[in-house]
């Protein structure tokens, strides 16, 4: 049974960054959800700013930036026919095992397998991705993240939807909830519905759910699985100094 993705959202103070793939309900579009929400000051100077084939992270105010550790990076990238979406700088590790010959196949894996939950104790941060076949409308998902808090183990799960349903797409996010430390997210994706085929008025859908306080920024991209082509929403909550 899938979840109402918008409702799940709405009751949840801070999932913290979050992706969510699937189709729009007539099966010929891609949806691609990416938030990020922040609880610090550095974690909210933030704005989505495009780039060719994807975004990056920009601080809204460059004087209030305190440490981009863990806070610039390139959250989507476009190889090809693949769209990669992710948390954190492993989207540039990941668009680089692609470009290779020599992990055909698992590249999405393999790239993973030389990283870890991000370096922020005691929360030690999951890191989640996402690569999505532009024309398939396939995807896989992933998360790493610490042994139930502990710094000394990773866990490293992948999750494949070769061929996904129409309708239908399965969330992830960081975090389960707020809390100190924060809890990582747990089990497999949330399968949730997916109601809109119109990536605008999906954006606003997913922006109006999330906690009016915590969250910074959001980036929605339709894909048609036709052509490959793809449109590209960003909704920011704060402006850049220069705007």
């Amino acid at each position: 049974m899938e979840e109402n993705l918008y409702e799940y959202l709405a009751g949840n103070e801070y999932p913290g960054r979050g992706i969510c793939i699937g189709k729009e309900p007539s099966g010929n579009k891609a949806m691609i959800a990416y938030f990020i929400m922040g609880r610090s000051v550095n974690s909210r100077n933030r704005v989505f700013d495009r780039i060719e084939g994807g975004i990056r992270t920009l601080a809204a105010d460059p004087s209030k930036m305190t440490d981009p550790h863990l806070i610039i990076y390139n959250p989507v990238l476009t190889l090809n026919n693949t769209t990669i979406v992710t948390n954190g700088d492993q989207t540039d590790t990941i668009r680089s095992f692609m470009a290779r010959n020599d992990f055909p196949g698992h590249s999405f894996e393999a790239a993973l397998s030389t990283r870890t939950f991000e370096d922020d104790g005691p929360n030690w941060t999951p890191r989640i991705s996402a690569v999505v076949d532009m024309r398939a409308g396939a995807y896989k998902l992933s998360i790493l993240k610490s042994d139930n808090g502990d710094e000394k183990s990773v866990q490293r799960f992948t999750f494949e939807y070769s061929k996904p349903l129409a309708g239908i797409g399965h969330f992830i996010s960081t975090y389960k909830c707020n809390g100190n430390p924060i809890p990582s997210f747990a089990g497999e994706p949330i399968r949730v519905t997916i109601d809109e085929e119109n990536p605008n008025e999906y954006a606003g859908k997913l922006w109006e759910a999330l906690n009016e306080d915590n969250k910074v920024s959001l980036f929605v991209r339709a894909i048609d699985l036709k052509t490959g082509g793809y449109e590209d929403v960003i909704i920011n909550k704060y402006k850049t100094v220069e705007e």
